[in-house]
């Protein structure tokens, strides 16, 4: 993934104020609540959740059921495609994080 003219390989989270890379999951695969600590800091509108060029990183229904809770919408699809997702939202003035696994 490209951002800003920076190429990233490894996990990353995007937020208004920048990029953090090297995003680690207590459960590579599996996404937790804590994980997100980082991205939920900024008190997005939205969160779009890359799960991966295939769609491996697994997203719990109870995990999307608080962030809706706390009144987050959510957006989970395969990296490929949430990151023109992420671009449009971002592009429309929403307050945006997007948390995206770059692997499998």
């Amino acid at each position: 993934m490209i951002i800003d003219g920076r190429r990233y390989t490894s996990d990353v989270i995007i937020r208004p104020d920048g990029v953090l890379d090297n995003w680690w999951r207590r459960e590579g695969h599996k996404l937790h609540m804590e994980d997100l600590e980082k991205a939920l800091e900024v008190e997005p509108e939205v969160l779009v959740i890359g799960t991966g060029y295939s769609g491996l990183m697994k997203v719990p229904r109870e995990l999307l059921e608080e962030l809706k809770e706390r009144g987050i919408e959510v957006v989970v699809e395969e990296t490929r495609r949430a990151w023109r997702t992420y671009n449009e939202l971002a592009s429309s003035g929403r307050k945006v994080v997007g948390a995206f696994h770059l692997t499998c």
